[in-house]
């Protein structure tokens, strides 16, 4: 008996956390709200729906583009000119290809209400034949924070 009265009293004590660590229902109720920027880029964080007139917006010239017909082995490349329409500063977190011959390049700095950026994207043909289509993922804090650009391609021998 006393060789399980041990382990149990040392189980409980080890469970239990000190209230003083521990924030108040008032310190949270209290605690600074987030700002606009913090929001956008943590969204369920928010205690009332986003308004989507405040956020950053990414307009294209063009959401897709096809480069006809070219040589397997060949590179090409294409930019995507976008404009930032928003009322927030636009900050592109990533972008990415669906496969590793799709490569984008992106602007790391945050574009301005009305500032315009583009996206670079070389598509490498080594090994491909037929019709190519890819897509382009663009990770950003608009709303909705994904944005697909696509490009074509008929790669011949």
């Amino acid at each position: 008996m006393k060789k399980l009265l041990f382990p149990l009293l040392l189980l409980l004590g080890a469970c239990q956390t000190p209230s003083a660590d521990m924030p108040s229902a008032q310190d949270v109720q209290d605690s600074k709200p987030l700002g606009k920027t913090q929001l956008y880029h943590n969204p369920i964080s928010a205690d009332k729906p986003l308004d989507p007139n405040e956020a950053a917006k990414m307009v294209f010239e063009e959401m897709a583009f096809d480069f006809g017909e070219i040589k397997e082995g060949e590179s090409v490349e294409h930019v995507f000119k976008f404009k930032n329409t928003g009322k927030s500063p636009l900050n592109i977190t990533n972008a990415r290809g669906n496969c590793g011959c799709t490569v984008p390049q992106w602007p790391k700095e945050p574009l301005a209400p009305g500032e315009a950026g583009e996206i670079r994207v070389v598509f490498n043909s080594t090994g491909k034949k037929g019709i190519q289509e890819k897509d382009v993922y663009i990770t950003a804090n608009t709303i909705p924070n994904k944005t697909v650009l696509k490009i074509r391609a008929n790669v011949a021998n």
